[in-house]
């Protein structure tokens, strides 16, 4: 399995900076409005229209949805897979609101790996937590009722990072984590330090900027480039790395993700280059495990593999 250094450009790269998150905070303003008045039955009634409106009106991100469909399934994509894609991703969203409100009674919640994160926090080491914009982060926020001394931080791009920040404090302020805005000087040392003092501290590490290196590996059957600096930022700080995910399969039941994906500690630094190539090949193994198990749970709507095959 070879993998290379491709420059930070094309659709991977840019596309999805360019392009406005689905789960704008109108969106979520109104679904929060709907939802928390009347329940998440009566939301749950609401996700088909918007599902549909996102389905007619949105040609750009309906071709993606079957391109990548057809790699997932291992067969052309239907119509019906295209909208239970897209209907995922909106009950994913609004399954946000009452995470976020600690409602996790309402939820059939399973949890793989969790012996590896109990190891995690008695370590005292913390880690960095690799993720996807894969299924729902905000339901990994359910383990911390069984570990309550588990402590996490966001790291992620400052846009990014603007806009959870308002959404968290308009949905429920006491469920505000730290989140860390990568590209900003002190970012390193503020993941540095959450990491000494034993947090775990997340990154959604399938996408990039511009700027940023990324490597060519095979996913779902093609190569597709992958960024290289949040590996890069774990050999540097010589982190534990562990992969996370939150699959949302439907109703009310979710599974809960934890792997292994490296342990930078006591690499030479001779060695690095080959310990970050073989991280990055577990950490797209598991993306793509993931991917097969649950496809509509991918949530990258656009070319993801474009630039790669080009």
């Amino acid at each position: 399995m070879s993998v290379h250094s491709t420059p930070g450009q094309g659709s991977t790269g840019t596309e999805w900076a360019q392009r406005p998150e689905r789960s704008n905070m109108l969106l979520l303003r109104v679904m929060a409005w709907i939802s928390l008045r009347l329940g998440r039955p009566a939301g749950r009634l609401v996700l088909h229209l918007i599902t549909t409106y996102f389905v007619l009106f949105t040609p750009s991100a309906r071709r993606a949805s079957r391109a990548y469909l057809g790699r997932a399934l291992g067969r052309p994509a239907r119509l019906a897979d295209g909208y239970r894609h897209v209907h995922c991703f909106a009950s994913t969203i609004h399954d946000r609101l009452y995470l976020l409100k600690d409602r996790f009674d309402l939820f059939d919640i399973r949890i793989e790996g969790e012996a590896l994160i109990e190891e995690v926090v008695a370590s005292g080491r913390g880690a960095l937590l690799f993720g996807a914009h894969l299924g729902s982060f905000e339901v990994i926020r359910a383990v911390g009722r069984h570990q309550p001394d588990l402590r996490i931080a966001l790291a992620m791009y400052e846009d990014n990072a603007r806009r959870i920040n308002t959404l968290l404090a308009a949905i429920n302020p006491a469920a505000r984590p730290e989140v860390i805005a990568l590209g900003r000087l002190d970012a390193m040392l503020k993941v540095r330090a959450r990491l000494a003092q034993g947090a775990l501290v997340g990154v959604l590490a399938d996408r990039s900027l511009e700027s940023e290196d990324r490597v060519s590996l095979p996913l779902l059957g093609s190569p597709a480039a992958l960024p290289a600096g949040p590996f890069r930022m774990a050999a540097m700080l010589e982190a534990r790395v562990v992969f996370m995910a939150g699959l949302y399969h439907g109703g009310n039941r979710y599974t809960i993700r934890f792997l292994p994906i490296a342990d930078f500690a006591g690499v030479a630094r001779d060695g690095r280059e080959a310990a970050i190539a073989a991280a990055m090949r577990r950490y797209a193994d598991a993306l793509e495990t993931c991917c097969r198990e649950a496809p509509s749970n991918w949530f990258n709507f656009f070319d993801f593999w474009g630039d790669a095959d080009r």
